[in-house]
């Protein structure tokens, strides 16, 4: 009786470790596990490398934003605009001074290009999927992928001003 259940068990356990495989799921260049709309999908996976994201300003990312034009002076008003849009949007998941769900965005400016960051936020499923320094972002945030507040340029424009504001002030 007792190898009859010793037998049961093994069957099993070996059924339930075989249906948790998933081997037939895509993964990107970067090792990121995609969903069937071929976007990464929520599954945690191993990361390609530990380092973390590099300091890129040549990279402009993905999106709609090609070139932005920033003056040397911090325009206040459009400052405390993106103060408000960050404030309603960006915080449930963002920090100015610390890590939250996504990464930290204190001196994101000294980081990444002002484009970058507009596209970012006009496009994070675009650049999630494409931008290689936004792939490895969702990685170091376990998997969370940014969502699109549905913002206009308008609006990015004021959230990268206000960064700019902050970084200067910090």
């Amino acid at each position: 009786m007792k190898s009859i259940v010793k037998t049961g068990l093994g069957v099993v356990l070996a059924l339930c470790l075989a249906s948790c495989g998933n081997s037939d799921k895509k993964k990107d260049e970067d090792g990121i596990r995609l969903n069937d709309y071929g976007t990464p999908g929520t599954e945690k996976v191993e990361k390609k490398s530990s380092a973390k994201a590099e300091v890129d300003m040549s990279n402009k990312g993905v999106g709609p934003i090609k070139s932005v034009s920033i003056s040397s002076n911090i325009d206040t008003e459009m400052a405390k605009t993106g103060s408000e849009v960050f404030s309603k949007m960006c915080t449930a998941c963002h920090k100015m001074d610390k890590k939250f769900v996504g990464p930290s965005l204190g001196g994101v400016t000294e980081r990444r290009s002002p484009e970058w960051i507009m596209n970012m936020i006009l496009s994070p499923e675009k650049m999630i999927k494409e931008d290689p320094i936004a792939k490895q972002l969702m990685v170091e945030s376990n998997m969370a992928m940014m969502a699109d507040q549905g913002l206009n340029e308008e609006e990015a424009r004021a959230i990268l001003e206000y960064f700019r504001e902050h970084y200067k002030a910090n």
